[in-house]
């Protein structure tokens, strides 16, 4: 008797609908029919079954939280930043642990079953990071979350952030952070970003730093970054957040900068919903989108991975932990709408974003962990397209959620009564 048996699914890139069986946590077959009893049976209906979905950039100390203390007026970064500092000696472990959690629920629902958190340590106590340690340990059976020890304050422009950051990292946080571009000088920040990164190598840790989230063209961290990522061989370990600003530099610099960023083997995570809301507020027209080079580093053979980054907090007043809204929002804001790009789109929410975490490689394979959403699409790029209803979120063979389609009813006259958006794909899809 075997666990669970998803019936008549379509992987992404395949041809024909297959069945895929589940034992104890593990694929244990993929084959075009599986005659065998199981515990649990799906009928994927033809449906789309891919990996669950990956979000390698999020703040999970600030979320849902809202107006609280207040709303921000101008929409910009520094005021956000101002407003967290106001809001931070309110918060309470339990406040945190709360709102964290009944986000992490909305992420099951979606699908979303990784997440690289940062959290701050800028200042003491560490009330996010003993909340969200909290939070990892609770929600282990079904999410993989990672912590991201962060000085949103800067690594030398607050006191005491470094001693902070080395004892998040003592209790058990996961990756070094760092905001190079938000201490006091261009020389402050070059600095920071080497002290985080030979910390990194000190410990065997992986870094990830927000990293020229700004539309200073000046603004040239992420160079420094490179350099120390292969002068200390780091390599995928290195992760480089937004660079937003790499939008705003000459053609020439970043012809050049581009190559070394991939020589390196660092991996890049922009965030399209807030870095086109938060970036080119100070513009009139035409107004900057701030979304970093995609296109181009994708070429150079740089892994990138869209992130969610804020949902509702001093950042970003929207939000629903569903990637395939970011991979939307992606290949609006790069844009890019060739097939392979938009395809491409939804492999950055799923293995890219795998890759940039250090998870191992999620694709459905027999051996692999049984981790899978059933999607209300066809292909993965109808997936992002409809932003799919997630019928089935699955996790090591165990049924985490479940979301009845999503059916449009009409009452027009001589039309049909009901359309499947599952149906909208042209026949080369099919």
């Amino acid at each position: 008797m075997l666990d669970l048996i998803v019936s008549n699914a379509r992987l992404p890139g395949a041809g024909s609908a297959v069945d895929i069986a589940c034992q104890d946590g593990k694929i244990v077959q993929i084959a075009p029919q599986i005659e065998a009893a199981a515990t649990e049976t799906i009928d994927a209906g033809g449906h789309l079954v891919s990996p669950p979905f990956v979000d390698p950039h999020f703040h999970m100390d600030a979320t849902l939280s809202l107006g609280l203390p207040r709303l921000n007026q101008s929409g910009t970064l520094l005021e956000g930043i101002a407003l967290w500092g106001e809001l931070k000696p309110q918060l309470t472990p339990e406040a945190v642990i709360e709102r964290a959690m009944t986000y992490c629920d909305l992420a099951v629902a979606q699908g979303l079953l990784s997440i690289r958190s940062h959290v701050d340590v800028s200042t003491a106590p560490l009330v996010g990071v003993e909340a969200l340690l909290e939070v990892k340990k609770n929600v282990a059976p079904y999410i993989d979350l990672q912590l991201v020890a962060f000085p949103q304050d800067g690594l030398f422009r607050t006191a005491g952030a470094e001693e902070n950051l080395l004892r998040a990292l003592d209790m058990g946080v996961d990756v070094v952070g760092g905001i190079p571009h938000f201490e006091r000088t261009m020389e402050d920040g070059a600095a920071s970003v080497k002290r985080l990164c030979q910390i990194a190598a000190e410990r065997d840790l992986p870094v990830d730093l927000h990293c020229d989230e700004s539309d200073d063209p000046m603004s040239r961290h992420i160079e420094t970054l490179a350099a120390e990522t292969t002068r200390l061989g780091l390599g995928a370990r290195v992760v480089a957040s937004h660079v937003t600003a790499m939008h705003s530099y000459d053609n020439y610099y970043a012809s050049k900068l581009i190559p070394l960023i991939a020589e390196s083997g660092l991996q890049v995570v922009p965030n399209p919903l807030i870095n086109i809301t938060l970036q080119g507020r100070s513009d009139t027209y035409p107004r900057r989108r701030g979304l970093t080079r995609v296109a181009e580093l994708r070429a150079a053979g740089v892994n990138v991975a869209f992130g969610q980054d804020c949902t509702m907090d001093p950042w970003y007043p929207l939000g629903s932990a569903d990637m395939l809204e970011v991979a939307h929002m992606g290949i609006h804001a790069a844009p890019m709408t060739s097939r392979e790009a938009m395809a491409w789109a939804f492999d950055s929410v799923t293995l890219g974003g795998a890759a940039a975490m250090g998870l191992p490689d999620p694709r459905l394979r027999e051996g692999g962990p049984a981790n899978m959403v059933v999607l209300q699409a066809r292909d993965p790029i109808e997936a992002v397209r409809l932003k799919a209803t997630r019928l089935a979120v699955i996790r090591k063979g165990r049924i985490l959620s479940r979301t009845a389609p999503r059916i449009a009813t009409l009452s027009l006259t001589g039309r049909p009564d009901h359309i499947d958006p599952a149906s909208y794909a042209p026949p080369s899809q099919t």
